[in-house]
């Protein structure tokens, strides 16, 4: 994968977690600074992401933005919202970094 196509795929990642936390804090969108958070970080978000389709292959780079982003917000959730993880979830999420770590190794041709 192309090096620049992976930069902006991570940066979509990082702004889809501040929207999802600001989406936590927004309290059904009635607080307006993590109301702004959310439309900024999940705008930010799909446009990196549109960026980075350019050349990493649909399918690999949703798998990642969303499998990353679901195992991220599910750790923050833990240390930051003080949110419960039991076993199943842990294991869920390791799955979900393991299914990642393959697409990458083994799906897909280039975009």
């Amino acid at each position: 994968m192309d090096p620049r196509g992976v930069m902006l795929l991570f940066g979509a990642i990082v702004f889809e977690l501040i929207g999802t936390n600001a989406l936590k804090a927004a309290d059904g969108l009635t607080r307006p600074l993590p109301t702004f958070l959310v439309i900024a970080g999940y705008s930010a978000s799909f446009y990196l992401m549109s960026l980075s389709l350019r050349t990493i292959p649909l399918g690999i780079a949703y798998a990642i933005w969303s499998g990353l982003g679901t195992a991220a917000i599910a750790i923050i959730g833990v240390m930051v919202w003080r949110e419960q993880l039991n076993l199943a979830g842990v294991i869920g999420i390791v799955l979900i970094i393991a299914g990642v770590v393959l697409l990458n190794m083994f799906g897909g041709g280039e975009g």
